[in-house]
């Protein structure tokens, strides 16, 4: 066995994170299209899979890298890959149980801790080089404990590279009314959006998420002790794609921030 792993559960069992950990074991279960382990052919170039834009510099061999909330036997595995020394935090034990089966059949060494990305007491400050962090922020009520909890276990000059959906990607309807989108929840509530009723790219089955405003994403960020050096938005959007298909929406409202920081 290559990985060592601990539980360190961390939050409240009528709390939003915990149906959301129970939402993600029940899509790694049942192999849901974002619980898919690494395939072989993107290990071939595993570094050009995580970054295409070139934010990490072409190499990172030795870096320290926390994949927060980042489980499924994905990114464990591709900046393992590409030389890292990996370490993943996340609240649900069917994705973490994917990274402990990819870490042996493929014999990569990694840490995995089941806990809040909210709170990570068993990491140590300026652990890390790199923190991953794909969408998720949306699962939380209050995303400032995650700022702070990232910028303490970053060393001086460490990476924060995370992604969040976009605020109105939450905020509007997934389908179109009189060929419209509609804006149909307030930016910044702590109450989560409307589930969708039936299935969706833009949406989790089974979770609750929240619109963050830009104001609590970056200025979080910022306000926790990182400085904000670029910003992407994942282009996913095609004009002539049928009305309220995933293509279409994302052509009118980009679902994602892609986010470089630096503490």
């Amino acid at each position: 066995m290559m990985s060592d792993s601990f539980l360190f559960q961390t939050s409240d069992s009528r709390s939003p994170e915990t149906t959301n950990a129970q939402a993600w074991d029940r899509m790694a279960k049942l192999a849901h299209p974002l619980a898919q382990p690494v395939r072989d052919e993107e290990l071939q170039n595993p570094l050009k899979v995580v970054d295409e834009i070139g934010w990490l510099g072409g190499d990172i061999r030795g870096w320290r890298i926390l994949c927060l909330a980042a489980g499924g036997g994905r990114h464990s595995a591709l900046y393992a890959a590409a030389g890292g020394i990996i370490t993943v935090v996340d609240l649900s034990s069917g994705m973490l149980e994917l990274d402990r089966l990819v870490a042996e059949q493929r014999r990569i060494p990694i840490r995995m801790f089941q806990s809040s990305m909210a709170s990570m007491p068993m990491l140590t400050d300026g652990e890390f080089d790199l923190v991953i962090h794909p969408v998720s922020t949306c699962y939380l009520q209050d995303v400032v404990p995650v700022f702070r909890e990232v910028a303490r276990v970053l060393r001086p000059g460490g990476l924060y590279i995370s992604q969040h959906k976009q605020p109105a990607n939450l905020q509007s309807s997934l389908q179109p009314r009189a060929g419209n989108y509609v804006i149909e929840h307030p930016v910044g509530s702590n109450k989560p959006v409307t589930p969708s009723k039936e299935p969706s790219r833009l949406r989790e089955p089974g979770t609750q998420e929240f619109a963050h405003s830009l104001e609590t994403l970056l200025g979080g960020i910022c306000r926790a002790g990182m400085r904000i050096e670029d910003l992407v938005e994942p282009r996913h959007g095609k004009a002539d794609q049928p009305l309220g298909s995933f293509g279409h929406r994302c052509y009118y409202l980009p679902p994602y921030l892609r986010i470089k920081a630096r503490k």
